[in-house]
């Protein structure tokens, strides 16, 4: 597995690019928008995005979803922001803005001036998701516009704070299953001009539980196949479809996961431990950051790029970031190479059970397909 990363394409063809680019398609730009990415003109988008279905992935397994794969082959790739995990790239997705300006820089970061992590796929009630993401979406602004604009996704997440801060503005149509979910994306996508997203999370949660190279992702990665092919199907001709993913996936076998609270030495100067396996924020003691990144270094040697703050920021992982985002970040990061894994036992039970995971810039995480159908 190679140890090369890929760095973010922010204004050119990154996630954060996509609906600046339907809008313009749409003929209805958004102000202020900038980027390169340009997509074919059209009444009315439909935005598929299949969480966990790196491009990387989907090239490997082309037998297992011949439809889109064959897509792939004439398509160029794009890119997920920093880090590659579905909180950071649905809003990037929903928003059009780098997670250095929307704010929802990791599954956990650090709630500023507090000892507290926000978990953003839970949410914590004491963290307004409007006050915590402030801009207003894509969703909303084309809405404005008069476009008639739609997100269909699962019913349990229709008030979620994800969903607050990354699709506001939008109309909510909930659909549990795939027939629910076909025939809600036809209803909305039969006005013009019209974007409707639809967000399908079951290979994600199939890749966490069997990994990327078990027969029940693959079967998962051929459902989608079909439906895939099937929406485009049941679409009129002069609707455009566009297929995403927020990122790819990587297994991760138990010899290749260091666990913090064995190697208690990676604990110390760490006063919070946030981010995900993949992609660690490490909130560090007072007068610790040079310690800590020395230490995390010589442990993690080349399986890992160990930096800090200020750094992953200079390199412009996460975009232009603002100055009430910069205090989320870790004082120290850790973006992990190969299949390297970094738990604690004690702190994210839950990450040891998965096979998949997700949050770094190796290929495989980093390039996701963007199929214009």
């Amino acid at each position: 597995m190679s140890n090369a990363f890929v760095e973010p394409a922010y204004g050119v063809r990154s996630l954060a690019d996509v609906l600046p680019a339907v809008a313009q398609a749409l003929g209805h730009p958004l102000p202020g928008a900038v980027t390169q990415l340009r997509l074919p003109e059209a009444g009315a988008y439909v935005v598929l995005l299949v969480d966990g279905m790196g491009a990387e992935l989907l090239r490997r397994h082309a037998h297992a979803a011949p439809f889109l794969s064959e897509l792939l082959e004439t398509q160029q790739a794009a890119t997920a922001g920093v880090p590659t995990t579905t909180v950071t790239s649905l809003t990037s997705l929903g928003t059009g803005l780098a997670p250095g300006t929307h704010g929802m820089v990791g599954y956990t970061a650090r709630i500023p001036g507090t000892d507290r992590l926000l978990n953003a796929l839970q949410w914590d009630p004491s963290v307004d998701p409007v006050v915590w993401q402030p801009h207003a979406t894509a969703f909303g602004r084309l809405a404005e516009a008069g476009v008639r604009t739609t997100v269909v996704n699962r019913r349990d997440y229709a008030t979620s704070g994800l969903t607050v801060a990354s699709n506001r503005g939008a109309g909510f149509v909930g659909a549990d299953g795939a027939d629910e979910r076909l025939a809600a994306v036809v209803d909305a996508a039969a006005a013009s001009p019209s974007l409707t997203y639809v967000y399908d999370s079951e290979l994600d949660s199939t890749g966490h539980r069997f990994g990327v190279s078990s027969w029940q992702w693959l079967q998962q990665l051929s459902n989608i196949d079909e439906e895939a092919e099937r929406m485009r199907e049941l679409l009129p001709a002069s609707t455009r479809m566009l297929v995403l993913a927020d990122h790819g996936m990587v297994d991760s076998p138990p010899e290749s996961r260091i666990d913090i609270d064995e190697v208690r030495v990676l604990r110390h100067g760490v006063a919070l431990f946030g981010g995900e396996a993949r992609f660690r924020h490490l909130y560090c003691r007072p007068g610790a950051v040079d310690d800590v990144v020395a230490t995390w270094r010589e442990v993690l040697g080349e399986r890992a790029e160990v930096l800090t703050r200020h750094d992953a920021v200079r390199r412009g992982w996460f975009g232009s970031s603002l100055d009430s985002v910069i205090p989320r970040l870790g004082d120290v990061m850790v973006a992990c190479r190969g299949d390297l894994a970094i738990l604690s036992s004690q702190d994210f039970p839950k990450e040891g059970q998965m096979i998949g995971m997700h949050g770094s810039l190796t290929p495989v995480e980093m390039l996701i397909p963007m199929l214009v159908v």
